[in-house]
């Protein structure tokens, strides 16, 4: 009998209101109990179990005031509102808006649940006309096992996309992303990122001004000032792929790899970093520096890669094609270079030249072993030449099928030149006032032969096994023996400071 009576005087009451509210979808609803408001004859008052409905949305409350005039309803307690299927919400004080179809709702938490995604808030404000929930004072939502934190956020349940901003957060059990501004979409599980960004997982922190990261696949991509950071390696460059699963990253443009713990630095416009194989490679302008107490190490070539051990030690490094490098106490260029730091050793392969001071060496490939102090010891392997220039167009020249350079402190002491050795060697004599001038030359073959340095120059020669030995007047030296077979003087290939590794 009571809700007929409201029922009528409803009814009648809508009679009376103006024509325009017919052009608007009217709030029905039913309740246990209603009476209108003494002071305001177009507000109903609404108790027990009230249910209103408007354009396919049902709302459950315990009160509620509904005025009929504006169509807009003010409900209290226990708030229910279902707006679709899959999207309901929960709090404790609502106003819906029947003309703008907007929802403003508050409570200790309001819940907004849409299928599986769950967003929790005290106030938030819903927008039927573009399916849009937005809260200001903070919001944590939870999807999948992925949870998001912000200050301030808006949700599309028909796109699925969530944008938040201040404060963000997110998270689930493998990683933790923090920044200002990231839209995420529930469907895909792609959170983009538009501001300043850092993800930590248990092996690496990836840093990020603009890209996206796929939550399932915990794949990341960064096309502004990108960066990762692992307890060894720091990527830096301006696009980064990285597969967090494969721990590789890929790195196009302005490419930095940095081990912190070796001291060891590759540069170039493509880059890779390879957890599980302990490898770095740069290519495109690739160049490599190496420090260590004595100097700094510059490789460059067209690919360089570089590998640690499983406890982070350097291993090696290969570098290959065109390779050139420098360090202020020898330079050299070949076409593949192969660096073992267990020995210290550097392996120089396919036309390598050497520069020591003023001294070239080349071979059919050139092993150089350093310590601390500099260059121990270099092994040149077949058809070995060793060349010093003493003048304009005059040359010592040592060449043997093999031959052995020792050094001490840096400085050489001693060579050998072993098999088939053969020699133009230019003789000074020093007057009273310290100045050298030239004599006379001598040339020669024997077996093997042994040359002495002192302060850095040579003063002795020693031949072994039957040697053929002249000494000529400079101008009466043969032409044919002022050149040894092999002989090329390359010193404008001659890198003379780190930069000149990048000339051809």
């Amino acid at each position: 009998m009571v809700k007929s009576r409201l029922l009528f005087l409803l009814l009648f009451f809508l009679s009376q209101v103006s024509p325009a509210i017919y052009a608007q979808k009217l709030i029905t609803y039913d309740a246990g109990m209603g009476t209108r408001d003494p002071e305001n004859s177009d507000v109903w008052i609404l108790y027990q179990r009230v249910r209103a409905e408007h354009d396919g949305m049902v709302l459950y409350a315990d009160s509620a005031l509904l005025n009929t005039s504006r169509n807009d309803f003010t409900a209290y307690r226990k708030i229910k509102i279902e707006l679709t299927d899959t999207t309901t919400i929960w709090g404790d004080h609502l106003y819906y808006d029947g003309v703008s179809r907007t929802l403003d709702i508050w409570d200790d938490t309001v819940i907004l649940i849409d299928g599986a995604t769950v967003l929790k808030t005290t106030h938030l404000m819903y927008d039927r006309n573009t399916s849009t929930a937005a809260y200001t004072t903070w919001g944590h939502t939870y999807s999948d096992g992925k949870e998001l934190l912000s200050r301030e956020g808006y949700y599309n349940s028909e796109t699925k996309q969530l944008d938040i901003y201040n404060k963000v957060e997110l998270y689930d059990s493998s990683m933790r992303l923090f920044t200002d501004t990231l839209l995420y979409n529930t469907r895909t599980h792609i959170a983009s990122f538009v501001s300043p960004t850092h993800i930590y997982s248990d092996s690496v922190t990836i840093y990020s001004e603009y890209g996206y990261y796929h939550t399932d696949s915990a794949f990341a991509q960064s096309t502004k000032a990108s960066r990762i950071t692992t307890e060894q390696k720091i990527l830096t460059c301006d696009t980064l792929y990285y597969w967090e699963r494969l721990q590789l990253g890929e790195a196009h443009r302005n490419v930095v790899i940095t081990d912190t713990v070796n001291d060891v630095v590759c540069t170039g416009r493509y880059g890779e970093t390879n957890q599980q194989t302990h490898c770095s490679l740069v290519t495109d302008s690739a160049l490599v520096t190496m420090a260590d107490e004595a100097d700094t190490l510059y490789v460059h070539a067209d690919t360089i890669r570089v590998y640690v051990d499983s406890s982070r030690k350097l291993q090696r490094i290969n570098a290959y094609y065109k390779v050139k490098f420098f360090r202020n106490d020898v330079q050299g260029m070949c076409d593949s270079l192969d660096y073992i730091a267990a020995d210290s050793l550097m392996r120089l392969f396919k036309e390598p030249v050497l520069w020591y001071e003023n001294y070239q060496c080349h071979s059919d490939s050139i092993d150089v072993w350093h310590d601390t102090s500099g260059v121990r010891l270099a092994h040149l392997n077949g058809r070995s030449m060793m060349e010093q220039q003493v003048d304009r167009d005059k040359f010592n020249q040592l060449k043997g099928k093999r031959s052995e350079v020792f050094f001490q402190k840096g400085d050489p002491t001693h060579a050998d030149i072993l098999g088939n050795a053969q020699m133009v060697y230019y003789i000074t004599e020093e007057d009273s006032v310290g100045r050298q001038s030239l004599i006379g030359v001598n040339t020669g073959v024997g077996s093997d032969m042994r040359i002495y340095f002192e302060s850095r120059q040579p003063w002795r020669l020693t031949t072994y096994g039957s040697p053929d030995m002249s000494t000529y007047p400079l101008s009466l030296l043969p032409d044919e023996q002022r050149r040894l077979p092999d002989f090329k003087w390359m010193s404008g290939n001659r890198p003379r400071k780190p930069e000149d590794v990048f000339l051809r």
